[in-house]
């Protein structure tokens, strides 16, 4: 019996199941293909139609039914499977689902969409082999990092340290390009300037980590890397570029009359929305015009008292001082009736005004309880991002751009506690009014991320008639309108999120612990951990074969029980308990979960050693750099010249050239086919 059912329970490694084909679930489906994976799905009815068109080529089965069902999973052949996605939009079917799943399939690898952060810690201590992923903020950094700048492209935390994806133009530094590598920064491409792509180029992508290391940098080429970066220190860094004659300027030209005359109307504007600033605005005026009106009269009717009494004289009568100048059944003061008059309606008109000044104080200290904490900062001028939606995605991205110490103004359609976000910049209303108030012609970007695709459309085709030099990130949600979309609107970015969101659950159905991810040249690179296991495709190899075989970045390499080390070197090798952090395209995981590693092609031919010491340290370095035996390497250089039969990848030959340099030895790269035909070489 045993024997009979073994068959069917045998996990096949590429069979994946997905519970939930809304758009999510579809886009996932993609990205799993595009992995190689075989995709069975369940949905609860048949879809009317697809946002992916292909997607039904693209199942090897659609079964309809309850996924939470045991009946509807083993049908699906869920014992079969490697990983289950459950991705439909109820998280409560989701964790159910999930249970069912873990009974059925002991080793299944559950990954899950679902919001709660303390129940999914909880479950996967419990469950085990169990990750979720709220698919609306996962894409909350690609919508920041779009509306920054087209320098900085991703960043994130890695063991408390932050890092930075960074896109460099106009260079000045005429260097080779492995020579911008060092233990806090990674190259990940290069391009000379002959092949920049124009902005916002569709479809323009550039093989992931392929470089030439021996190219010298020019002005106007563009790199691209990874650094260890501390966003405070760079603020710091950045503002102190002001000097002091930029800041004098700005003084001088905030007092030309032309700007306080706009100032001034900024003023009133503010002033007119609220009827208590207005009403005590009006009381200041009233009372300077009586001070300086009842300052005047006293020092003409008595020019022996000074400008200082007879301005005081004007304050006390308007603080009811009336009895005390000129008090009493008798008064011997030889002014007019007429002035004492005045001065007996400056203090009729100071008491009223007291009592309004005492009215509007008790309604601010009252409404100051309530309102204190929502206090916020002022609408930045210029240079600022304007972000419209503060949904979970929107506040994701307004703490994102508050960490990089990016002004922005956020818009809301309701009043939000004052608790979230408190130090942001908040206009609460009709977004077409608060368009308005937002300062948009003098705006850096502008993010719409609101749940709603018209909404979105809608305002960034606005503001791009108000400001066409603005950069606009668009949220969507269907693929095939963000394809139409990018073609009509080619100044914008548009950025599905549950695209970007699919691919790192699909990562996630292989095992791998996706972090972050962030865009380049049209391609999502996830940042994804790896814990080194017996039998990995992974184990046993050196970080160079990791690098240049599979395509990937490797930033962290931690040895169990040590500290973790950034930039590791490219001879360090990988053994079982490590843990690995790289950066990859979905083509790159695939590559390694299948162990389809690129063969090396290049070698080196070693001419000379230069000293007799080079000898001894060429064969060090031989060994070091391509993890050859030490008898080939010594054998090698006692018999100069020959080439090294020992197959490299192009990068990591080069590296092996410049490190044999060092040790005084003369080489240079060679293609391994032409060797082994040329027997001279």
């Amino acid at each position: 019996m045993l024997e009979s059912t073994e068959p069917e329970n045998k996990v096949e490694p590429n069979r994946v199941l997905v519970c939930g084909l809304g758009s999510l679930g579809q886009n996932c489906v993609k990205a799993l293909k595009e992995f190689g994976s075989v995709v069975s799905a369940i949905e609860q009815v048949q879809p009317t139609g697809w946002e992916i068109s292909e997607l039904p080529s693209l199942l090897e089965n659609l079964f309809m039914g309850d996924c939470r069902q045991t009946r509807v999973l083993e049908q699906a052949g869920v014992r079969q499977c490697r990983a289950i996605l459950l991705v439909t939009s109820n998280e409560k079917v989701n964790i159910e689902t999930a249970f069912a799943a873990r009974l059925l399939n002991p080793e299944i690898r559950l990954v899950v969409r679902s919001a709660k952060q303390n129940l999914n810690d909880l479950l996967g201590q419990h469950l085990g082999n169990f990750v979720a992923f709220e698919p609306t903020q996962l894409p909350a950094t690609a919508f920041a990092l779009a509306a920054l700048s087209e320098e900085i492209l991703g960043f994130f935390t890695l063991d408390g340290q932050l890092m930075r994806v960074v896109q460099q133009k106009n260079l000045h530094e005429l260097r080779l390009v492995h020579e911008f590598n060092n233990r806090h920064r990674r190259i990940l491409e290069y391009l000379p300037c002959d092949r920049l792509p124009e902005p916002r180029t569709e479809n323009f992508e550039n093989p992931f980590y392929q470089w030439e290391p021996e190219a010298r940098v020019k002005a106007e080429d563009r790199l691209t890397y990874i650094e260890i970066a501390d966003v405070a220190n760079a603020s710091v860094e950045k503002n102190k570029q002001k000097d002091l004659t930029q800041f004098l300027s700005e003084v001088v030209r905030g007092l030309l009359w032309q700007n306080l005359r706009e100032k001034f109307a900024k003023y009133w504007q503010w002033t007119a929305e609220n009827q208590t600033r207005l009403v005590a605005t009006l009381c200041a005026i009233v009372v300077v015009v009586l001070v300086v009106l009842g300052t005047t009269l006293f020092l003409l009717f008595y020019p022996d008292i000074t400008f200082t009494q007879s301005f005081f004289t004007a304050s006390s009568l308007l603080l009811s001082g009336y009895g005390d100048m000129f008090g009493g059944v008798t008064n011997n003061d030889p002014a007019p009736t007429w002035l004492r008059f005045f001065a007996l309606s400056l203090t009729v008109i100071g008491t009223a005004l007291l009592g309004l000044l005492y009215g509007l104080l008790t309604e601010s200290m009252l409404s100051a309880r309530f309102q204190f904490l929502s206090r916020r900062p002022p609408i930045p001028e210029q240079g600022h991002v304007v972000l419209i939606g503060l949904g979970r995605v929107g506040q994701r991205v307004a703490a994102l751009l508050q960490e990089f110490n990016q002004p922005f103004v956020a818009i809301a359609n309701s009043e939000i506690a004052p608790s979230i976000l408190p130090k942001m910049p908040l206009i609460v209303g009709d977004i077409n009014h608060a368009l308005t108030k937002a300062n948009l012609a003098q705006a850096k970007s502008l993010v719409v991320v609101t749940d709603d695709e018209m909404i979105n459309l809608e305002v960034a085709m606005m503001t791009h008639v108000a400001n066409p030099d603005s950069y606009l990130v668009i949220r969507t949600f269907d693929q095939s309108f963000t394809d139409n979309l990018s073609k009509l609107l080619p100044y914008a970015d548009v950025l599905c999120a549950n695209a970007i969101s699919a691919e790192a659950f699909a990562a996630a159905a292989y095992g791998e612990n996706v972090i972050s991810l962030f865009r380049l040249n049209n391609q999502t690179i996830l940042v994804t951990e790896y814990l080194i296991q017996a039998g990995d495709t992974l184990n046993g190899l050196i970080l160079a074969e990791v690098a240049y075989g599979y395509g990937v970045v490797p930033i962290l390499h931690q040895e169990p029980q040590k500290t973790s080390k950034f930039m590791p070197s490219d001879d360090t090798r990988l053994n079982v308990g490590d843990r690995l952090v790289v950066l990859a395209t979905i083509k790159g995981l695939q590559a390694v979960e299948l162990g389809a590693i690129a063969a090396p092609t290049w070698s080196i031919y070693i001419e000379k050693a230069l000293t007799k010491d080079a000898i001894f340290e060429g064969a060090n370095v031989i060994v070091r750099v391509t993890d050859a035996p030490m008898s080939e390497a010594r054998e090698l250089m006692e018999n100069l010249p020959k080439p090294l039969m020992f197959p490299l990848h192009k990068l990591q030959a080069q590296r092996l050239v410049r490190e044999l340099a060092k040790a005084q030895v003369v080489s240079y790269i060679i293609d391994r086919d032409i060797s082994a035909d040329s027997p001279d070489l």
